[in-house]
């Protein structure tokens, strides 16, 4: 199955990402991170992840495991499991890797990857975002993209509950 190829060229456990990521460097790739469940893909997501690869050469999403994802969204969630949104996010051509992470953050992703650039959406303070004090520590920057109005998996579910 195609898909199945596609997510087998872009999904890594940490530590063959991490030799993924220092050859990128070596290569004089700008590396930029950004994580979430990304449960139901939405407009809003395409935008910010659009938006995210564009400050760099390679993209790496940082995703959380189901597990992770029940703990941060409720009981009910996610709707789609780990295996399906690798699929999804490793279909777009602007994203290079993804790599599942099992805590609620992902802060030993990040300090062990050390991204050049950390991203993330909404109105957050840099002193906020996971991992920031890592990455600038390290040489890097954080950036924090606006997210897209009116988007979000939530939305999305609750819509099909009412029958919209």
């Amino acid at each position: 199955m195609i898909a199945e190829e596609i997510l087998k060229s872009k999904l890594f456990t940490l530590d063959t990402l991490k030799t993924k990521v220092e050859q990128w460097k070596l290569n004089g790739e700008k590396i930029v991170f950004t994580n979430g469940c990304f449960d139901l893909l939405h407009v809003g997501h395409i935008s910010y992840l659009a938006a995210a690869s564009a400050l760099g050469s390679k993209l790496v999403i940082g995703l959380n495991s189901d597990a992770s994802t029940k703990r941060l969204k409720g009981p009910t969630r996610p709707v789609n499991d780990a295996h399906s949104r690798t699929i999804m996010l490793s279909a777009f051509f602007f994203i290079d890797a993804v790599v599942l992470f099992e805590e609620d953050t992902p802060l030993i992703t990040i300090q062990t990857l050390l991204p050049n650039i950390l991203v993330k959406g909404g109105d957050y303070n840099i002193s906020q975002i996971v991992g920031a004090k890592a990455v600038v520590d390290n040489g890097g920057e954080v950036k924090v993209i606006d997210f897209v109005n009116g988007y979000s998996s939530t939305n999305i579910i609750e819509k099909i509950k009412k029958g919209e």
